[in-house]
């Protein structure tokens, strides 16, 4: 399906970003676009992978104008551009809703008016019970991506929904490895915390799996396996030779959850389970509100969310083998200089 095609990459310069591009470097895609708003970062990525199929926009995509500029005459878009960090989303709400909600917006307006095939657009636990602004702010980016999808006949828009993905720029375990480093104190907020946990390549698998079989509105669900901080804490100690390093608890910070879930269970009670992944249907319902007055749904009251506490949880040993999954731990352990995932 890619063969001679233009895929469009929004946030291409990101963690997410560059695994997808990664990735599609190998296909047979005729050009690949990167939209985003670092230029040196776009700079370096010219310089790292010299591929003449890669060009280069810079833009927001806050700008529809910009947006249009990238999407005309590309024929798939993956939008991962987002503000994700949820301490600054916290402090900046409306930040958060300007690049995670408007821009989605913006991207997905562009797809319909320029015949684009295919988006998916990349989501978070954290929009599942939302209890911060980062988690809310992509709750409405996929109501919006529902939305759209509606009035979108040629466009097919989907999306997938991920846990953490480990050593990610600016997640956990590159911090857990700086204070290692530096031989001060691992700083975890609850040890009993626990958090969905995947690689990069395994969410870049989904991607391609929503590309290839999504429908419009449809939400795509990995599933992955959960531990405990204080697991991933004590696993990293003793891969990187330092078993008694001190781990102090510091307490829950503003707007984290003791657990995360990946499907509430209204979700859980229309999900399609296949192999390795859920499959979400759109709510097709129009507003014709006696379909939500005079008819309920009994299976919502007997179902359970699909959570970082039910799922498959990883002991020690689990966890540090997921970890050698990373090329960043790995190069680590063995003493040498490394930088997670770009």
């Amino acid at each position: 399906m890619f063969n001679n095609r233009i895929l469009l990459i929004t946030g291409g310069t990101g963690s997410f970003g560059n695994a997808v591009l990664r990735r599609f470097l190998k296909s047979d895609l005729a050009e690949i676009r990167i939209l985003s708003r670092d230029e040196k970062k776009q700079d370096d990525m010219r310089k790292r992978y010299n591929n003449p199929k890669l060009k280069f926009y810079i833009g927001d995509v806050r700008d529809y104008q910009s947006v249009l500029n990238a999407v005309r005459g590309a024929d798939f878009i993956y939008h991962a551009a987002a503000l994700k960090q949820v301490p600054s989303c916290e402090f900046h709400p409306m930040e958060a809703v300007k690049t995670n909600v408007l821009g989605t917006e913006n991207v997905l307006e562009a797809a319909i008016a320029c015949g684009v095939k295919r988006v998916v657009c990349l989501s978070t636990d954290k929009a599942v019970y939302p209890i911060n602004a980062m988690g809310i702010s992509k709750a409405m980016m996929e109501k919006v991506v529902v939305a759209k999808s509606r009035s979108s006949d040629q466009t097919v828009i989907c999306c997938t929904r991920y846990g953490n993905v480990m050593a990610s720029r600016g997640s956990v375990i590159p911090l857990f490895v700086d204070q290692i480093k530096a031989g001060i104190p691992i700083t975890i907020t609850d040890p009993h915390m626990t958090r969905f946990m995947m690689t990069l390549d395994d969410a870049v698998d989904l991607v391609l799996f929503a590309f290839e079989h999504g429908n419009s509105g449809e939400i795509f669900v990995q599933k992955a396996p959960a531990a405990t901080i204080e697991t991933l804490a004590y696993a990293l100690t003793e891969l990187l030779g330092v078993p008694k390093h001190e781990v102090r608890v510091i307490g829950t910070r503003h707007g984290e959850k003791l657990f995360e879930a990946l499907l509430s269970r209204e979700e859980m009670v229309s999900a399609e389970e296949l192999e390795g992944y859920y499959r979400l249907p759109p709510d097709l319902r129009d507003l014709n509100y006696g379909k939500y007055v005079e008819q309920g749904e009994k299976g919502i009251s007997e179902a359970v969310d699909y959570n970082s506490h039910n799922t498959v949880r990883l002991d020690k040993a689990g966890m540090q083998q997921l970890l050698m999954k990373l090329g960043f731990i790995q190069a680590i352990a063995k003493g040498e200089d490394a930088e997670p995932q770009d």
